[in-house]
């Protein structure tokens, strides 16, 4: 097997791989990239030129997954899209409404390129997409040969998949995104357990120890406490989160605190496309069983929508609990507003519940003292850290030694680390020489061909 990082930056963005098994040429995943704007967020696509692409294979529906897929589908128009059920069910509300903010940014920003596809190609495009059940076997033909692949559920989030394919006597196995553990709305990743000789793993939390004392349900105790003493001295407690996934889950722990009385009364405000995504969560729910949710949840909730006009570097004037994506505080979204007038108060609380990359407002936020200023540039406004600035253990990927203990049990001959920072992918190679010495670790570097 042949592959190609085509993720031009490397580390966790603009996620695709090219993998060549056989005569049949595969791409899996196209993401974009959120940390950079403009035709520069795509992978590096132009290695594909000369390449008939056979297969495109979707593990989830985060953008930095899918928000290059449009792209991708129109450079190579015969090529046909597999992804799980759950994920052909989410996949159109998630590029449309990546079209919308590109759209925006085009109109606010003047970036070129933007955008990167529109709404009438997503609907033309839509045809292409083919569902396929957990656990099922799909057999795809080359020229001269054939694999064999199966979807198996990663956890993650509704519709992730990791991939397992057979080429001959060859099993090659692709993690995806990885949650293990059981969540309020999702079940974790079920794995075939045996030998693979090739495994493709994600790396992403490499250098994050395992929180002894902050399991799950310990984590969720304590956002509630915090939320709770936060509320109660008058101030208003700020959850960036993921639109897909994230906002869902807390939509339904928040249920279950508030029905046994644990958590405080109080306005919960949300909007935009996680709303729109946790009404189809109930259909895809009702339709696939592969997630828990009803959209009851949320009328139960009496959810609010939010203010219609935030302005950078104030309080709303409502205090509340705020539900809102992004989750690391991307530039020009919701909880990047919010956040530039809640910070320099005390009464508040800022609290993540997710992976932040480093490089983004909200990973920058969490390493921030107390007291120093924050900027918040594409606002114009500087805060001090006066709001409290918590983080939450409850991260949608799987605990590094987990992923470990999967990776020494399958013997792989070759393991190729994927969607990691650099020192995360460091410690998956230390612990791999150590614990499979004659596995031969790829940690590609970005448009460079291998073999494995």
């Amino acid at each position: 097997m042949k592959l190609i990082d085509l993720n031009r930056q490397g580390g966790i963005g603009a996620n695709s791989l090219y993998l060549l098994i056989g005569d049949l040429n595969i791409l899996v995943d196209c993401g974009l990239n959120p940390k950079t704007p403009g035709v520069g967020a795509l992978p590096d696509l132009s290695l594909l030129r000369d390449v008939e692409l056979d297969l495109i294979i979707i593990t989830h529906c985060h953008l930095d997954h899918i928000g290059g897929l449009p792209v991708v589908m129109r450079q190579h128009p015969k090529t046909p899209v597999l992804l799980t059920q759950s994920s052909r069910m989410l996949i159109e509300k998630m590029l449309h409404n990546s079209a919308n903010v590109m759209q925006k940014q085009k109109e606010e920003d003047g970036i070129p390129g933007y955008p990167l596809f529109t709404h009438k190609e997503i609907e033309g495009l839509a045809r292409r997409f083919t569902g396929l059940p957990f656990k099922k076997v799909k057999k795809i033909k080359g020229k001269r040969g054939e694999i064999e692949l199966m979807f198996h559920p990663s956890g993650h989030v509704a519709g992730a998949t990791a991939v397992e394919i057979h080429h001959g006597m060859r099993k090659i196995f692709l993690t995806g995104d990885v949650l293990f553990e059981h969540l309020r709305t999702l079940k974790g990743a079920h794995f075939p357990i045996g030998h693979f000789d090739t495994l493709i793993i994600e790396t992403t939390r490499g250098m994050t120890e395992r929180a002894y004392g902050k399991e799950r349900v310990h984590e969720i105790a304590r956002l509630i406490d915090s939320i709770n003493d936060t509320i109660a001295k008058g101030g208003s407690f700020l959850l960036p989160v993921f639109a897909l996934g994230r906002m869902q889950e807390l939509l339904a722990v928040f249920h279950d605190a508030r029905r046994f009385g644990r958590l405080i009364e109080c306005p919960i405000f949300t909007g935009g496309l996680g709303i729109g995504l946790s009404e189809l969560f109930d259909e895809v729910s009702r339709k696939t069983r592969d997630v828990q949710f009803d959209r009851r949840i949320m009328h139960d909730l009496k959810l609010r929508k939010l203010p219609k006009k935030i302005v950078a570097g104030q309080e709303p004037h409502q205090k509340g609990l705020y539900l809102v994506s992004s989750g690391m505080l991307v530039e020009r979204t919701p909880s990047y507003a919010l956040a530039s007038g809640l910070l320099g108060h005390a009464r508040n609380t800022i609290g993540f519940v997710g992976y932040c990359d480093p490089d983004t407002p909200g990973g920058r936020l969490l390493a921030a003292k107390p007291g120093a200023s924050f900027l918040f540039e594409a606002l114009n406004v500087k805060a001090k850290v006066r709001a409290r600035v918590e983080r939450f253990e409850l991260s949608g990927h799987a605990e590094r030694g987990e992923l470990l203990e999967f990776a020494v049990q399958t013997k792989a001959r070759s393991i190729v680390l994927t969607h990691g920072d650099p020192d995360a992918r460091d410690w998956f190679k230390t612990q791999l020489a150590e614990q499979l010495p004659k596995a031969k670790v790829v940690d590609p570097v970005p448009l460079r061909l291998y073999e494995v």
